[in-house]
């Protein structure tokens, strides 16, 4: 498997138990900076139109359940 950048220490043959997966540190860090990547473009990206709308009227539900108005909040 070291085609993938991967090697393996397989001493029973049957990838069971003795069995160890090692990815190439470079390999690792590819999949780690890609990642970041992915996570920060999600992190950044706006809310959708259809959420805000939606936690307002949870939030004013939960307003009106507890006797308060959206004003008097803390």
């Amino acid at each position: 498997m070291n085609d993938a950048g991967m090697a393996m220490d397989d001493s029973d043959g049957r990838g069971g138990t003795g069995s160890e997966l090692m990815l190439d540190p470079k390999v690792q860090e590819s999949i780690g900076r890609s990642l970041k990547a992915h996570y920060d473009d999600i992190v950044n990206a706006p809310v959708p139109d259809k959420f805000l709308v939606l936690l307002a009227q949870l939030e004013a539900t939960e307003y009106r359940a507890v006797g308060a108005s959206p004003d008097e909040r803390n």
